[in-house]
């Protein structure tokens, strides 16, 4: 059996720019008939979109809204993603200002885990900004493929004016009205109807949603957005007796300040990271203080990665041996640790030799 491929770019035209609010647009994607296979994706995953910018790399990922195929259809004719400008975002600023209808950019096949194939049962999500957007495919799938699913929405947005898919989700909304529960905050801005405007943190939550829905009967969470939102989201859910296992997280944003990295390890002498991707294996030395990742892609470039930052989980790699020290980790699930994942971006040899499989 071929050893499955990941982390394959292709480029893809763009047919769409679409502005979404003064500061993000959609940009949607043709994928050739030959690809479709290819970029079939599950509810809620993302892509991984490059550039070069005076010779430098640069990567970034953006979820995929609107509904998923379904099994069976051939895959996607299109992929649409949204992109939100951030001050003095390489990628991002020529994203918002430069592309246009007919340019063509490299696209990674999709990736992540922040899914949530349909099936029947009540599930909630709180995301914030721009996290609405796999959230977005997650339910419009679920609603769209299972009947007697149901899906309540719980968004923070700053104003009404930099709330993102604000049409797609009133549609869904009218579309499925005795399905879809959606509830609007507003950070700085009041509004007539709905909760009082401010900010959705722990204490917050933890009066709110007992009010909205039955939390202990969803059968499951999504958290989507800053990492304060995400992480205060969390804890109100676990202080209200919600399971870990059924809450599932994807962070947009890092804050520095509240997720410091640990500092990178000294690897010992002579250490080794060997690597099985795509079907070949290798062995290479590890420099000191640099990651796995860093030591593969010196001899792989091929190796699967995206933000770096140990945040979308597209470098994940099972830890065949060895032991490593990971800085951060804001995508594996506690699950996926203890079956032996680690993100290849964020680790660090503590032993003299280690090994990772890329295509489990």
């Amino acid at each position: 059996m071929a050893a499955a491929r990941h982390g394959v770019f292709h480029p893809l035209r763009i047919s769409a720019v679409d502005p979404l609010t003064d500061d993000a647009v959609a940009l949607t994607f043709e994928v050739p008939e030959e690809l479709r296979e290819e970029f079939r994706h599950a509810p809620g995953q993302h892509l991984a979109l490059r550039r070069r910018v005076e010779g430098t790399e640069v990567r970034r990922t953006y979820s995929v809204c609107g509904q998923a195929p379904a099994p069976g259809d051939g895959g996607p004719r299109t992929l649409r993603v949204g992109v939100r400008l951030v001050d003095g975002g390489a990628f991002s600023t020529y994203a918002f200002k430069e592309l246009a209808v007919g340019d063509t950019l490299d696209v990674m096949t999709p990736a992540g885990r922040f899914v949530l194939e349909p099936r029947p049962g009540h599930f909630a999500a709180i995301v914030g900004g721009s996290g609405i957007t796999p959230v977005l495919c997650i339910a419009a799938t679920l609603l769209a493929r299972e009947p007697s699913a149901r899906f309540t929405l719980l968004r923070s947005d700053r104003t009404t004016a930099s709330t993102m898919f604000l049409e797609e989700v009133a549609d869904l909304k009218d579309r499925y009205p005795g399905r879809l529960q959606v509830v609007q905050t507003l950070s700085r801005e009041e509004q007539q109807a709905g909760p009082a405007s401010g900010r959705l943190d722990e204490e917050r939550l933890t009066a709110l949603l007992p009010a909205l829905l039955p939390v202990d009967a969803v059968d499951g969470w999504f958290l989507c957005g800053p990492h304060g939102l995400v992480m205060g989201a969390e804890r109100a859910l676990r202080g209200l007796g919600v399971a870990r296992g059924r809450i599932h997280e994807e962070i947009f944003h890092v804050e520095d300040a509240a997720a410091p990295r640990t500092s990178a390890p000294a690897s010992p002498a002579h250490s080794t990271v060997s690597a099985t991707l795509h079907g070949r294996g290798g062995t290479w030395p590890v420099q000191d203080g640099e990651s796995l990742l860093e030591a593969v892609l010196r001899n792989r470039p091929d190796a699967p990665y995206a933000c770096k930052g140990g945040v979308c989980g597209t470098c994940r790699a099972f830890l065949v041996s060895g032991e490593v020290q990971m800085d951060r980790n804001f995508a594996l699930e506690e699950e996926e640790l203890e079956s032996g994942y680690v993100l290849a971006c964020q680790s660090h040899p503590t032993t003299e030799q280690v090994e990772l499989d890329f295509d489990r």
